[in-house]
């Protein structure tokens, strides 16, 4: 497979997108405005330098040739016209998502193989709203992907073997770890563990228990982790958070959510992408 489509060119589909075509795939990067497309070469600037400072053999030819790999539009049915895979990485909510693959579903030819990008959300809520539940499954990464190189796979009750280990195929050639989690889980494995550390993390702050560099300090002087809880949403973005949180049914959560907008997405702080999140950064 070496024609990508990726629907949504945030934080992470941005990061997904240049992955793939730095490991040599054709990608087609859709998002829904011709506005969001022109900020992409910014993108890719960025995440260039992200390669050279973590990756040895990242040089300039090489992060050039992925950036000539990659076509941004806000047609859908030209993004999705070649399409071998897509990789959904719309904002997390149900509802975006099931409107998104029905609209798929009318446009990507049939050998297409559909990925959502979901964090928490269950492939078999999205799969009915496709017309190949047998080709639709979970494909999940970790933030700054060509560092934190797993990629979960997760399949749904409907979900062809055979597609399945394509998946894992096309994960190695996009220089992933493939991690094959062959029963629905709600977070997969890294956010099954992640979500109540950062929930507990922003229960404390919310709270009023500590400032968010004093948790930051104590977990990372305490365990000897590179990065606290806070870095942890900085890195994520803002609007992750935000959407995850302003449903809870935790009154904590929702205060939470409350304080990442108006503290942080209001005032354009959407995390370590933007310059500016719980930290300033260069």
């Amino acid at each position: 497979m070496q024609n990508l489509t990726v629907l949504g060119t945030g934080v992470l589909g941005s990061q997904i997108i240049f992955q793939a075509a730095y490991m040599g795939k054709h990608v087609e990067a859709y998002d829904i405005s011709d506005e969001i497309i022109a900020k992409l070469p910014d993108r890719w600037e960025y995440l260039k330098a992200a390669y050279k400072r973590d990756i040895p053999d990242a040089a300039d030819e090489k992060l050039d040739a992925a950036v000539s790999r990659i076509h941004g539009t806000a047609d859908m049915a030209e993004a999705l016209k070649d399409a071998d895979i897509v990789i959904e990485a719309v904002p997390e909510r149900l509802d975006i998502k099931q409107s998104t693959w029905k609209k798929v579903s009318d446009l990507a030819p049939a050998k297409s193989i559909f990925c959502t990008n979901s964090s928490t959300l269950l492939p078999s809520a999205m799969a009915p709203f496709t017309d190949r539940p047998e080709k639709f499954l979970s494909f999940h990464f970790a933030n700054e992907i060509w560092k934190f190189n797993t990629g979960e796979i997760m399949s749904q009750p409907q979900t062809d073997r055979d597609v399945f280990d394509q998946v894992v195929e096309f994960a190695k050639e996009m220089g992933m770890v493939p991690i094959k989690i062959h029963k629905e889980q709600p977070g997969y494995v890294l956010n099954s563990l992640l979500v109540p550390f950062l929930n507990a993390a922003s229960d404390l702050w919310v709270r009023g228990v500590a400032s968010f560099e004093d948790i930051d300090k104590t977990w990372k002087i305490a365990t000897g982790a590179p990065a606290g809880p806070f870095e942890i949403y900085d890195t994520v973005g803002m609007m992750t958070p935000y959407n995850l949180s302003k449903d809870s049914s935790d009154p904590v959560q929702k205060e939470f959510a409350e304080k990442i907008k108006t503290d942080f997405i209001d005032n354009g702080r959407m995390g370590k992408g933007s310059g500016h999140g719980f930290y300033d950064y260069e």
